[in-house]
């Protein structure tokens, strides 16, 4: 006999690849697991995993079955969504998965005010080093610095934004102005610590001036700021954390400038929800606010 929660299990484990993260995620014992999914390949008569070292990785037959699963997977969802009023409710829970900077500049101003008109959204705003994956369905959304490339996911381009060296005018004071990018050779840098950039694309200094390296380093950009903003060096900071700052200065702005993009993601099934839909216009909606005027 098929048992249809079979595919519940296969989908956990094709979608973190190991079996430990996938048995704390379901809540089941890996034996179990693993014995069930050997029930799956045979009632199928087919391998749906091969061992590549740790990883578990899905066979040809294993994506054609992952497909299916997840389209099975979204229907249940919106079944359940729409038998119980979701679709149209603005109640819930929602997930949303941002770097530090935009959930702590661009979207937490906006909070209060998004609760006060939808008390019944209960939102989760985690910025954890490196993104939830909604194709993973590990959160309900996320504001992403690349566009993915593959999931069953509803991706829009939010906006553009740009980065620029800053130091504090007492720092210029005591180690003197900027010249040229050459000149940072003599100058503290502040940046992001190389082996916790969870994103390729917070990776610039190498942008700014080839081989440069951070002396003071954290993997937190408010961190970055303050340690900028108290004197005590040069960083790499988003204008719209920096820009309107009296104690920021703006550094070779005419020649070191790099752009990143936020890309606001959900997985497709879910962007029919009426507490999606809310949540989706308070990110766009801030995103445009904050930064037309960084």
């Amino acid at each position: 006999m098929f048992d249809w929660d079979d595919l519940r299990l296969f989908l956990t484990v094709a979608r973190m690849k190991r079996m430990a993260p996938a048995a704390r995620a379901l809540g089941m014992d890996a034996t179990t697991i693993s014995r069930r999914l050997s029930r799956l390949a045979q009632t199928l008569d087919a391998e749906l995993f091969e061992q590549a070292g740790p990883d578990r990785v899905l066979t040809h037959r294993g994506i054609a079955l992952f497909r299916h699963a997840e389209s099975i997977e979204g229907a249940a969802l919106a079944a359940v969504a729409e038998v119980k009023g979701e679709r149209q409710s603005l109640n819930g829970h929602v997930r949303i998965s941002v770097a530090e900077g935009f959930g702590t500049w661009i979207l937490a101003p906006g909070l209060p005010s998004f609760h006060a008109q939808h008390p019944g959204i209960h939102l989760d705003v985690v910025t954890a080093s490196g993104f939830l994956n909604p194709s993973k369905r590990e959160a309900d959304m996320a504001v992403m610095l690349a566009r993915p490339q593959r999931g069953n996911l509803s991706v829009q381009r939010l906006a553009d934004y740009r980065l620029h060296l800053y130091a504090s005018p007492e720092y210029l004071g005591r180690k003197g102005a900027l010249a040229d990018r050459r000149d940072l050779q003599d100058h503290v840098l502040v940046g992001y610590v190389p082996e916790f950039i969870f994103a390729p694309e917070l990776d610039y200094l190498d942008e700014v001036q080839a081989g440069a390296e951070a002396i003071l380093r954290s993997s937190s950009i408010g961190i970055q700021r303050r340690l900028v903003l108290d004197g005590a060096g040069i960083g790499v900071l988003p204008d719209f954390m920096a820009a309107n700052h009296p104690g920021l200065v703006r550094l070779l702005g005419d020649d070191v400038e790099i752009t990143r993009s936020f890309w606001l993601v959900s997985h497709r099934d879910m962007t029919k929800l009426a507490r999606i839909q809310a949540v989706s216009g308070l990110i766009h909606k801030q995103a445009a606010t904050v930064l037309a005027v960084s």
